[in-house]
């Protein structure tokens, strides 16, 4: 029987993780039976939501994941061969999936990779797209503030809200990101949280948005968000994507914001991008056309080999990324 690889979960995540809560081992290849696919993955994914939901998994559990990849066996009439499908299935390298459970990729304009499958045109982009259009509903004549700007999400996000007309604020964890963001991407103004800390802020905002922030999407959370929070206007509107500083800290956080947040009427609202994959296809098409004419650029942070997960993985967690972190296998 033909041989797979995978990622398993040996124990709970306790603080940032560690090398041996993970373990890299083979397993045998089921058969594909009817209905379904055999993918055989090209690029996996690593995004910080894999360290929470990863306390909901017991051990022994393959890690949370998504993959893109061919498909090299196929019961399903709605997948041949040769296709290109993105598969929920895990730290894989390969994966027999329900075709329901499979996305097949439609063809990428020349020239666009097709890791962006799992990036920018992928999960990522459309968490940017939906967040920020959906949720928040920009105006042109708003102030958008994203922080975790140049990740696989908040640099979409800034640049959709550019081609939308508002002015960008974004805020990332070095020089380099900061000027990747104003010089590359278009941020009107961004800043090195590591150099404008949470005690420094206030000061840095009313110089960076003196008329206040319409619309926040916030990927990080911690004590700079409540900052954040005190800057906003009357009826701005919030994004809560994901809360990046506190996943690998222990205790409850409270964000002390909630009084601000009443007298101002701010709409607050969590989502999970499932939510809205009904319309992904138009998303996509908006995405891909909006790629395919240079209006928004992306960066992958590439790892080779499927032994590399984990590293790539803490990049996630060490800033050393700029944009989507991705593993070649």
């Amino acid at each position: 029987m033909a041989k797979g690889k995978k990622w398993i979960l040996v124990k709970a995540f306790d603080g940032l993780p560690k090398p041996t809560d993970l373990k890299l081992q083979e397993f045998d290849i089921p058969a594909v039976k009817d209905g379904e696919i055999l993918v055989e993955s090209a690029f996996l994914s690593v995004d910080p939501y894999m360290r929470g939901w990863a306390a909901r998994c017991t051990p022994g559990t393959t890690m949370i994941g998504s993959s893109v990849g061919k498909v090299t066996k196929s019961k399903n009439p709605n997948f041949k061969v040769g296709d290109n499908v993105v598969a929920n299935a895990g730290w894989v390298s390969h994966a027999v999936i329900a075709g329901k459970d499979g996305f097949k990729v439609p063809p990428f304009p020349a020239g666009v990779p097709l890791s962006l499958a799992i990036g920018a045109l992928g999960m990522p982009g459309m968490t940017a797209y939906f967040g920020l259009l959906n949720v928040c509903e920009p105006k042109p004549t708003d102030t958008v503030y994203v922080n975790a700007a140049a990740g696989a999400v908040g640099s979409v996000v800034g640049q959709i809200a550019k081609l939308k007309g508002c002015r960008v604020i974004g805020s990332a964890g070095s020089d380099e990101k900061v000027k990747y963001l104003k010089n590359e991407l278009g941020f009107d103004e961004a800043y090195n949280y590591k150099k404008v800390t949470p005690d420094k802020l206030k000061k840095e905002l009313e110089r960076l948005a003196p008329k206040g922030i319409d619309v926040f999407f916030e990927n990080v959370g911690g004590e700079a968000s409540s900052v954040i929070y005190t800057h906003l206007n009357k009826h701005a509107r919030v994004a809560v994507c994901g809360t990046i500083s506190n996943y690998n800290t222990t205790g409850t956080k409270v964000t002390e914001f909630v009084q601000h947040t009443i007298y101002n009427s701010i709409k607050i609202q969590g989502f999970v991008v499932l939510d809205f994959y009904g319309k992904r296809a138009a998303a996509l098409k908006d995405l891909a056309g909006w790629v395919k004419e240079g209006k928004i650029k992306y960066r992958e942070h590439v790892h080779n080999g499927f032994e590399s997960m984990y590293d790539a993985f803490m990049d996630l967690f060490s800033g050393k990324n700029i944009g989507k972190v991705v593993i070649k296998v």
